[in-house]
C-alpha cells in the first residue's frame, strides 16, 4: 500500500485509525483515559481537537493541524516553562535556545506526533496484556476538511458513531466521546470555546446532532471507516 502523504500544516482533518485484523484497542475502561492523556501529550502541542470519539476497535478525531508557527511558538513555550521549574533562561542561553526553538520542523513532523502517539499508547497496551506487535492499522485514516459544512457533519458523525455501530441505542449515552464534553466545563483536549464558535449556538449545535449523518453523506469524509 502507498503511503499517504504527510499531514499538512493549518489544515483541518478527519483522522480516524483502528486496531490490526479489526483487534480491539480499548480492552477496560482504564485504557480510555490512557489513550486521552498521550493524546493530550503528543498531539494537543501540534493540533487543536473538536470532536473525538473512542470505540472498542476504532477511534475518530476532528482537529485541525496547527501552523508551523504555532508549534514552534507552543514548542517554546512548554521549553521555557519545563527549565528550572519555571525559572526562565537569560541571555545567551535563551538566545540559543530560541535558534533551537525555531529550526523548520519539516514535513513529517506532525506526522510523526501521530507515529509516537499510536507507539506509546501500543507499548503500554502490549506490556499490560502480554501482546507483542503492531497495535494499529497502518497508515491511520484521514480526510481533509475543507467546508464549514464539512466541518460540522464530520462532527455529528464522529459522535453519532457508537449508535451507529450498535454499541448503544442513543449515541448520546456513549461515555467515550466528546458530544457531552463540550457541553460542559470539565477539563478536556477539546477546544470547545472554538466547537461553540462555529456552531454558532449550543441549540444549534444541538439540533445538527438531531440530524442523523447517513453512510452515503459521510462517504465524502468518512472513505472506508470501520465496521
Amino acid at each position: 500500500m502507498t503511503s499517504p502523504s504527510p499531514l499538512l500544516y493549518d489544515t483541518y482533518y478527519h483522522i480516524y485509525n483502528r486496531g490490526v485484523n479489526g483487534e480491539n484497542i480499548f480492552i477496560e475502561e482504564r485504557n480510555y483515559d490512557l489513550f486521552l492523556k498521550l493524546y493530550e501529550r503528543h498531539i494537543t502541542p501540534v493540533a487543536d481537537t473538536f470532536a473525538y470519539c473512542m470505540l472498542r476497535n476504532h477511534f475518530h478525531v476532528d482537529l485541525r493541524v496547527k501552523s508551523e508557527e504555532e508549534i514552534l511558538e507552543t514548542k517554546k513555550t512548554l521549553r521555557v516553562s519545563s527549565v528550572n521549574s519555571g525559572q526562565v533562561k537569560q541571555g545567551i542561553l535563551a538566545n540559543q535556545d530560541e535558534g533551537r526553538t525555531r529550526k523548520p520542523l519539516g514535513s513529517k513532523y506532525v506526522s510523526d506526533q501521530f507515529s509516537n502517539f499510536f507507539n506509546a499508547y501500543a507499548k503500554t497496551i502490549n506490556k499490560a496484556y502480554g501482546r507483542t506487535g503492531s497495535l494499529f492499522q497502518h497508515p491511520f485514516g484521514r480526510v481533509p476538511i475543507t467546508s464549514d459544512r464539512q466541518f460540522w457533519n464530520v462532527i455529528a458523525y464522529i459522535h453519532q458513531n457508537p449508535q451507529k455501530h450498535g454499541f448503544v441505542k442513543d449515541f448520546r449515552d456513549w461515555k467515550y466521546s466528546s458530544y457531552g464534553i463540550i457541553l460542559n466545563e470539565k477539563h478536556t483536549v477539546i477546544n470547545r470555546g472554538e466547537v461553540m464558535r462555529w456552531f454558532g449556538t449550543k441549540e444549534e449545535y444541538l439540533s445538527l446532532h438531531k440530524e442523523w449523518m447517513s453512510d452515503a453523506q459521510a462517504k465524502w469524509f468518512a472513505e472506508d471507516d470501520y465496521d
